[in-house]
C-alpha cells in the first residue's frame, strides 16, 4: 500500500548499547566475536557491546540480559577431581575402620579413621567414630578431644554431645559433662540420652558431694571442732537424709558439742553471755526480745567502741529494721560508722531506712559510698542492692528538684 509509509520510518531506532573508549591501537569489537580495524586518526576507539551480539536475538522474545557483559560467563565450579578423589579414600578408610570396630580391632581402627581424618578433615562422622574407637580402649582423653572436634565441625550433631559426655564421665569432670549436655540439649532439647547422661551425672555429684561432707565432718570431729563438724554434717544430711555414716556420726557429736559449748558460755563474760542470748533470739525471729538482749550487753561495756560492742550495736539495728523502727536502725548503724566507716552492713541499712524515712539525698549518698568500694569487700548481692536503690533513688531525687513529687 503506497499511503503509508515505510514502517522503518516510524519505527524508533533502538540505541546501540554501547561503551566508546580511546584504545593505543586499531581494533574494534565486531558483533561475532572478530576484530576490526577502524582508525580514527590519533587514536583509535575500541567499540565494547554490552549487550548481546543482534544476530542472537529471536524475534518475538526479549533475550535474557547477560549477568556479565564484555566476559566470558563464570561458571560455578564444582568439587575439583582431586577433592573429589580425596573425599572417595577418605570414606574408602571410614569404610575399613568401621569393618575393624565391630570386629573388635580398635587399635587398627583409630588408624584408619585417622587416615580418612587426614583425607578430609571436615567429615564430622570420622571424628565421632575415632572418639568411639578410644573410649573401647578406655583412652578418655582422646576420645573427649575427638567428641569436641565432632561438636567444632558439625554443630548440630547430637552424637558429639554424647561421645564428650561420655569421655568426661569417665575422667569425672562431672560438671564439664553436665555443661556440654546442656548445649547438646539445647540444640535438641527433647534428645532421651542425653537428659539420661545429665541425671545420671547430677546423681553421681550428690553422693560424691555427701562422700566429701562426711569426710570433712570426721577431720573437725577429730579436732574437737564439734560445731563446724555438726554444721557440715547438717549440709550433708540435706543431700542424702538417709545417710547412715552421716547420722551415726552425728549422734556421737552432739553430746560432745553440748558438753563443750556449756564450758564454753560458762567462761563467757555478761556482756557476751548476754550478745548470744541476743543472737538465739533473733534466729527465732523473737526481734523483741533480742533488742532487749543486745541492750542488756551493751549497758554492761563500758565503751561502746569495743567489738563486741559495736557487734551488739549491728545486730540490734537489725531488728529494728524488721520492726519498722527506722530511727532506731539509723541511730546505732551511725554508731558503728562512727567507728568502722566502711561497714558495708550498716551502710545498707542505713540507706534502706533513710529511704523509707524520706530521706532520699541521705540514703544516696550512703548507697554511693558502698558502689565505690572494692567490689570484693562489698559482695554480689550488697553490690545489686546497693545499684538499684541508687537509679531508684536518682529519679526521686531529680523529681523533687523539678517539683514532679
Amino acid at each position: 500500500d503506497e499511503s503509508k509509509p515505510p514502517r522503518s520510518i516510524h519505527r524508533r531506532r533502538r540505541p546501540v548499547r554501547s561503551v566508546l573508549r580511546l584504545a593505543t591501537t586499531v581494533e574494534e569489537v565486531g558483533v561475532s566475536g572478530s576484530r576490526r580495524v577502524a582508525d580514527t586518526g590519533a587514536h583509535s576507539l575500541l567499540l565494547v557491546p554490552r549487550c548481546p551480539p543482534p544476530d542472537a536475538r529471536e524475534s518475538g522474545r526479549r533475550r535474557p540480559r547477560a549477568r556479565h557483559c564484555g566476559a566470558s560467563h563464570r561458571q560455578r565450579a564444582g568439587p575439583s577431581p582431586k577433592r573429589a578423589t580425596m573425599s572417595a579414600q577418605a570414606q574408602a578408610f571410614k569404610k575399613e575402620g568401621n569393618k575393624l570396630f565391630q570386629a573388635g580391632r580398635h587399635k587398627e581402627a583409630i588408624e584408619k579413621y585417622t587416615q580418612a581424618i587426614a583425607a578430609d578433615g571436615t567429615d564430622h562422622t570420622f571424628y565421632s567414630n575415632r572418639s568411639a574407637a578410644y573410649a573401647a580402649l578406655e583412652m578418655w582423653e582422646e576420645a573427649a578431644e575427638d567428641g569436641r572436634s565432632c561438636i567444632r565441625v558439625k554443630k548440630d550433631f547430637i552424637k558429639g554431645y554424647f561421645r564428650l559426655a561420655v569421655a568426661l564421665r569417665a575422667l569425672k569432670r562431672y560438671k564439664d559433662a553436665v555443661d556440654n549436655i546442656k548445649m547438646g540439649l539445647a540444640v535438641d532439647p527433647g534428645n532421651a540420652d542425653l537428659k539420661k547422661q545429665a541425671s545420671e551425672m547430677e546423681e553421681i555429684m550428690r553422693k560424691e558431694k555427701v562422700v566429701a561432707l562426711a569426710a570433712k565432718a570426721h577431720e573437725l570431729a577429730q579436732n574437737s571442732d564439734f560445731g563446724e563438724a555438726l554444721k557440715t554434717i547438717d549440709r550433708g544430711l540435706a543431700l542424702d537424709g538417709g545417710n547412715k555414716e552421716l547420722t551415726t556420726l552425728k549422734a556421737r557429736i552432739e553430746p560432745k558439742f553440748q558438753a563443750a559449748e556449756k564450758r564454753r558460755v560458762q567462761g563467757l563474760s555478761r556482756p557476751e553471755r548476754a550478745k548470744e542470748d541476743g543472737d538465739a533470739k533473733y534466729k527465732n525471729a523473737d526481734f523483741e526480745g533480742a533488742i532487749a538482749a543486745y541492750t542488756a550487753c551493751l549497758d554492761a561495756l563500758p565503751s561502746k567502741t569495743t567489738d563486741l560492742a559495736l557487734k551488739a550495736l549491728g545486730n540490734r539495728a537489725a531488728c529494728y529494721k524488721q520492726l519498722s523502727n527506722f530511727d532506731g536502725t539509723i541511730e546505732d548503724c551511725t554508731a558503728v560508722l562512727e567507728v568502722e566507716p566502711d561497714n558495708v552492713k550498716s551502710l545498707v541499712r542505713r540507706a534502706q531506712a533513710f529511704e523509707a524515712v524520706e530521706r532520699y539525698k541521705s540514703a544516696l549518698q550512703d548507697v554511693k559510698f558502698v558502689l565505690s568500694m572494692p567490689p570484693n569487700t562489698v559482695g554480689q548481692a550488697n553490690w545489686s542492692l546497693c545499684n538499684t536503690m541508687q537509679h531508684r533513688l536518682n529519679r526521686v531525687v531529680q523529681q523533687l528538684k523539678t517539683g514532679n513529687m
